[in-house]
């Protein structure tokens, strides 16, 4: 291709300091080094994370930065020693590497890489590249990668352990929603929390990931998924896609935990916070059942200070689990579940609510913040 080996100018939405909108800029992205490779980004959807970096709350963020971390694309070119993808490829970045070589890889029992594993905080991580450095300048100023792949540009560098080759004929204004969103919530459901067959569970929180954790419950086969957040125009779309019962905190005359409790006799037998915060996290935890129930994290809000949690709550038999992108082995698992949507295993249409072009993105962000819609593809 005639950018190979070139710096490549395009248009990257960019967050210059905490608490202020995106700024559309022009940025140059340089060539991919060793190992990594360079990636034109087709689609790519918003989650709250993207938002928690520009949050004032959120501490640990480096400015200026490019955020974004569920996207799709086509490789524009690869650096020296890449083996797993070629140029013209169908391609989804990762935030979770894979290298296949660490301690943690070669576990099944987890999906974290060595890469993150030293890291103070998942999302203030893979900043720059491997040599320390960034691959993106605007204004003459290096700008900092973000989750090492900085989906808001329309060209990008990533390593090749952060990113899989699918399938030629996939759909990338959708199957970026694996990038994150979906595989987060799904992956909690049936990795993660494992629900079984006629249990009862639920979900906190209805955005991207919580409509994605109920539809990991119901293809898991739980018999009642009750779905809670305070926004009750999300009920429609969780009801189509396999909830239950569902439930507005702020309609009720008693805590939320309560009210499950006495509509499942005791309490469900899984539960899972895709929302965060602290009282979020404890009506998880305190709504499951004595002797099994199982609590699984997976949203964390910005300046979260955490969970103060009694002994005995543990004691009586109940679990906590933390779960980052759903548990999934990211290299070998996207292609898969690419394929999976395709064969119409789950549907991924239900979670886009708006597509929009790509110097709308802090419209977009609007949308979110107010509650109006679940990860937007959008890239143009």
């Amino acid at each position: 291709m005639g950018t190979k080996g070139k710096i490549i100018k395009c248009k990257a939405a960019v967050a210059w300091e905490a608490g202020k909108p995106l700024c559309i800029e022009e940025v140059e992205v340089a060539p991919p080094k060793a190992h990594e490779i360079r990636i034109r980004i087709i689609a790519t959807a918003l989650c709250h994370t993207d938002a928690h970096v520009i949050n004032p709350k959120f501490k640990e963020a480096f400015f200026p930065v490019i955020p974004g971390h569920e996207g799709a694309g086509i490789v524009e070119s690869i650096g020296p020693g890449v083996t797993n993808v070629k140029p013209g490829d169908k391609v989804i970045p990762l935030y979770t590497p894979q290298c296949r070589k660490c301690k943690f890889c070669l576990s099944p029992l987890t999906n974290i890489c060595e890469k993150l594993s030293q890291v103070k905080h998942p999302i203030a991580d893979q900043e720059l590249m491997e040599d320390k450095t960034s691959r993106f300048t605007c204004k003459g100023k290096p700008i900092y990668h973000f989750m090492g792949i900085s989906t808001f540009s329309q060209y990008t560098v990533v390593s090749d352990i952060n990113l899989a080759k699918i399938d030629d004929d996939a759909n990338l204004e959708r199957v970026c929603l694996i990038g994150c969103g979906f595989s987060t919530g799904y992956g909690a459901a049936i990795n993660t929390a494992k629900v079984t067959p006629g249990s009862t569970c639920a979900i906190f929180g209805l955005g991207g990931v919580g409509l994605s954790a109920v539809m990991g419950c119901k293809i898991a086969g739980a018999s009642r998924i009750i779905a809670i957040d305070i926004n009750s125009e999300k009920f429609t779309k969780a009801k189509a896609l396999g909830a239950t019962d569902c439930l507005n905190p702020r309609d009720l005359d008693k805590p939320i935990q309560e009210v499950i409790i006495e509509l499942t006799n005791g309490g469900v037998d899984f539960a899972l916070d895709c929302a965060g915060g602290p009282e979020t996290m404890k009506a998880t935890l305190d709504c499951t059942t004595v002797g099994w129930g199982s609590c699984t994290f997976i949203g964390v809000a910005p300046g979260d200070n955490g969970l103060n949690i009694s002994p005995e709550t543990l004691i009586m038999g109940r679990t906590i689990n933390g779960s980052y992108f759903g548990g999934w082995k990211s290299i070998d698992s996207v292609p898969k579940l690419v394929t999976d949507y395709k064969n119409k295993k789950f549907d991924l249409d239900a979670l886009v609510t708006h597509t929009l072009p790509f110097d709308k993105i802090n419209e977009a962000f609007d949308l979110m913040n107010q509650g109006k819609r679940v990860p937007t593809p959008g890239f143009s």
